[in-house]
């Protein structure tokens, strides 16, 4: 199993910003132009790009899709997506746009059947986001905590074939404090799946440590605020998780 770096883009209002912990009144806009950041990633040589609707997250549909779409066409890179994503139509929307990947959140807490149908029906196409606050499932971009633990729920969707998960720790997002790395392996063993590590990457440090537990399921890293704030960029993270091999 490679080991995968996607560089993040959140959209709000149409722009590139970052929350600290998921709390909407905790914004920092960090570019002007979604697509304009995942051609710079791009540039970079990224392979994947991971881009987050937050108003639609917030407000139940799509919102920003259209730089989404802009960067699958134009780009040559894979695109993954979550945030807004309610219904069948909205994952046709961005699979028949050249998204490769449609992350499922918070939907796949409240309906869990539907849910289970899209992954059967699409299969790796979806990616199931469990967003976890104590080890709980988090929704509704974050602005609630649900009754059921993030593991449990990975392992009914495993059950039905889901074979990517990406894990978020809200604790750690955007504080630059270290990834919950603990967290991510537990999911990737008690699934059998591949997890995705979201929150607190700080350093290349992070990313070697996270690599280093590939053969256990943890499949890649995504990257927000420690790119923005320039603490590496994302060549540097690619040289670093090629070097840890």
């Amino acid at each position: 199993m490679s080991f995968t770096i996607y560089p993040a883009i959140d959209m709000r209002g149409g722009k590139c910003v970052r929350l600290l912990q998921g709390d909407y009144d905790k914004e920092t806009v960090y570019g002007d132009s979604p697509f304009d950041m995942a051609k710079k990633f791009a540039d970079e040589g990224a392979d994947w790009i991971h881009m987050v609707d937050l108003d639609g997250a917030k407000d139940g549909k799509r919102v920003n899709d259209q730089y989404v779409i802009q960067a699958a066409r134009e780009l040559g890179v894979s695109v993954q997506i979550g945030g807004g994503i309610r219904t069948e139509a909205d994952i046709l929307h961005y699979l028949d746009n050249g998204v490769t990947r449609v992350i499922i959140g918070s939907i796949a807490v409240s309906n869990q059947e539907f849910a289970i149908d899209m992954i059967r029906k699409y299969g790796k196409a979806i990616a199931v986001g469990l967003d976890a606050k104590n080890g709980y499932v988090a929704t509704h971009g974050w602005l609630e905590t649900s009754e059921v633990k993030a593991v449990d729920l990975g392992k009914r969707f495993a059950d039905a074939g889901a074979e990517t998960f990406i894990f978020t720790d809200i604790a750690t997002d955007g504080m630059l404090s270290g990834p919950n790395v603990e967290a991510v392996r537990l999911l990737a063993k008690e699934t059998g799946k591949s997890v995705i590590a979201s929150g607190g990457v700080s350093g290349l440090a992070d990313l070697a440590e996270l690599r280093k537990h590939t053969s256990e399921g943890v499949a890649g890293a995504i990257v927000g605020k420690a790119i923005y704030e320039g603490r590496f960029t994302v060549a540097d993270a690619l040289k670093e998780v090629k070097e840890s091999c």
